[in-house]
């Protein structure tokens, strides 16, 4: 990169939340909605989006001015704008919507104290949703949009694989399973659907259990599926025994190094050796894509300023360490469709 090519990047990134809100009303106010519906012709021109859009021509011009610098719409000589391939991915794609709805309603003013939460090591961004240790103890207390935002970046990125992997946790035929992290009750619930005879708990915090235990009524599952209440953060958690299979997709990146052997531990003393471990997890080290990793990458200083102040999103190879330390050994290490990664894991011989 040249020098002219590197000043500009720079100056992006020192205006990046200039253009990220430009973007944000440019769907909002339905323009690039409009642009994209009237691109026969060459698309339409400023006039004619705030006439029909009723929004004078200066808010819309300058809104307009930032996009076309930052290719999300080109001009062309007679005035008329369309969408550029980025701005129709920026404004249709589902996982960029997931991904600028997340960014918008739940993390872009708490982002603001990234450098506190730095320098403490706690959430301290998370005050501009709530007054709670951690995130996890307010998801069901957060306002609807920021509660929806919050669930769908959070099932995009987990609900298209449970299909991929319920063959293979019922590969063996368990009777019993752990639903660790069980958020709504999703997986569970695929579970029960898939085998009629298998029984569950589902282990997380009270709040989240309420969430759950609404949508396990509603598919009139009560009598195979439990909640647990449990706080892996207190000083000695404890869990019964008796499962098949120990599952948890996306929850140790909710967790410490320390932390993560604390609650890997703690299921290694209640699993006997036949009882199996699943682990899944978007692995940094394990993208094909760089924009994937890109995108795990700001999650992790989600969790830095926002979630609990000191986990992320982790690599397979720091992964592998800490299951190691907390007594287990990986039996199977296999990918999970594009991004995921399926690790299970056995309990060490005494």
């Amino acid at each position: 990169m040249n020098a002219v090519d590197a000043l500009e990047e720079a100056h992006r990134i020192a205006f990046a939340p200039f253009v990220f809100q430009a973007s944000v009303s440019l769907q909002k106010l339905g323009i690039l909605d409009y642009i994209f519906d009237n691109r026969c012709q060459g698309g339409p021109t400023i006039h004619e989006i705030s006439k029909e859009l009723s929004l004078s021509p200066y808010g819309v011009g300058v809104l307009l001015e930032i996009a076309e610098t930052s290719n999300i719409v080109e001009q062309n000589h007679a005035g008329q704008f369309e969408l550029t391939k980025v701005g129709y991915f920026l404004n249709y794609n589902e996982t960029t919507q997931v991904n600028l709805n997340f960014t918008h309603d739940v993390c872009y003013k708490g982002l603001f104290h990234l450098t506190d939460s730095i320098k403490t090591g706690k959430p301290e961004g998370l005050k501009e949703l709530g007054s709670w240790d951690t995130i996890y103890e307010g998801l069901s207390q957060l306002k609807p949009e920021e509660q929806k935002s919050w669930f769908d970046f959070d099932h995009h990125y987990s609900d298209g694989i449970f299909n991929l992997a319920i063959e293979k946790v019922f590969r063996k035929k368990p009777k019993k399973i752990f639903d660790v992290g069980g958020n709504t009750g999703k997986f569970s619930i695929s579970c029960c659907e898939y085998d009629d005879d298998v029984r569950i708990k589902i282990f997380d915090l009270p709040g989240q259990l309420q969430i759950a235990q609404a949508n396990i009524e509603e598919r009139e599952l009560v009598h195979r599926i439990t909640p647990f209440p449990i706080d892996w953060l207190s000083e000695n958690p404890t869990i019964p025994e008796g499962a098949d299979v120990v599952w948890m997709c996306q929850f140790l990146d909710c967790f410490s190094e320390e932390e993560i052997v604390k609650i890997l531990s703690t299921c290694a003393a209640s699993m006997c050796e036949n009882a199996e471990l699943i682990i899944v997890e978007t692995f940094t080290d394990r993208q094909r894509f760089l924009s994937s990793r890109f995108i795990l990458e700001a999650t992790s200083l989600y969790f830095t300023v926002l979630a609990n102040g000191n986990s992320k999103m982790y690599s397979a190879e720091v992964f592998h360490a800490l299951i190691d330390k907390a007594g287990f050994t990986i039996e199977k290490d296999e990918a999970l469709g594009d991004y995921h990664t399926m690790l299970v894991c056995k309990k060490k011989s005494a």
